[in-house]
């Protein structure tokens, strides 16, 4: 991915959690990601995650209610959200929570397209969104998986204009913002389960797949798939203690998709 922060692109994710304090620690555990809540009695217990430099991974924040499963929730980019969230409604989809302002930080809006996965939106103000991406330990990609990849890609497009590239042999997808990649379309087949529901899942970028497999096994949390290579690299599909699902990829140079610093 070597675009974010700019209108319609993933500019920020964030995780939902029933125990911030032991999700804290898995993913510094796992990812080397330092963390702490944002001061004040009005951020509802927010915190970001960051690199030992400083540089802003993304954020996390208590469930409303500890039956609430923990999520990761990626954020794309808006100019305006109160007309972006117009057209998720007429395009089918639903908002769920907003629009509305998060302290002085910015304006944000919580969605499901029409299979269900949902997705934030973000029109920035003091927060500008991620301050690393495509970085080890940053985020470096971004992929919907439906059973249904024609109705995403059309409401997508309507809805925030991004365009797909042609799916390869099998069937994957690529959305694409001014024609570079930042994710993915998955068509979710037989090797899904028939409860798991279309959702978007988060990458983060890291030097070796298998390290960082066997360091959330290790951590507490399981590894759902083992890490397997592809021609954009070498992957895995991983859960933190808490349930919160997201993904590990070490990307090949050559693949295209940009450059790890």
């Amino acid at each position: 991915m070597k675009i974010a922060n700019v209108s319609s692109a993933p500019c920020w994710a964030d995780l939902t959690t029933p125990d911030t304090e032991a999700a804290r620690r898995f993913y510094r555990s796992v990812l080397g990601w330092e963390s702490g809540a944002l001061p004040g009695r009005d951020t509802g217990g927010y915190g970001l995650f960051a690199l030992d430099d400083g540089r802003t991974v993304g954020g996390f924040a208590p469930t409303a209610r500890p039956d609430r499963p923990a999520a990761w929730l990626p954020y794309f980019q808006s100019e305006g959200v109160d007309a972006v969230t117009a057209r998720v409604e007429g395009a089918g989809g639903t908002v769920t929570a907003g629009p509305t302002d998060m302290l002085d930080q910015g304006r944000y809006a919580v969605c499901a397209d029409p299979s269900g996965a949902v997705f934030g939106l973000w029109q920035r103000r003091a927060h500008p969104g991620f301050g690393v991406v495509n970085a080890i330990g940053g985020f470096c990609w971004f992929e919907l998986a439906s059973r249904d990849t024609a109705v995403p890609a059309d409401f997508y497009a309507t809805v925030l204009g991004w365009a797909t590239t042609s799916p390869d042999e099998h069937g994957y997808r690529m959305w694409t913002v001014d024609d570079e990649p930042f994710g993915g379309l998955l068509r979710m087949n037989g090797a899904f389960p028939p409860h798991v529901p279309a959702h978007w899942m988060v990458y983060v970028a890291t030097a070796d797949c298998d390290a960082t497999a066997a360091r959330c096994a290790k951590a507490g949390g399981d590894v759902l798939v083992p890490p397997r290579t592809i021609a954009s690299g070498r992957f895995t599909v991983l859960s933190d203690p808490q349930g919160a699902v997201f993904g590990a990829l070490a990307l090949n140079p050559l693949s295209g998709l940009g450059e790890l610093a």
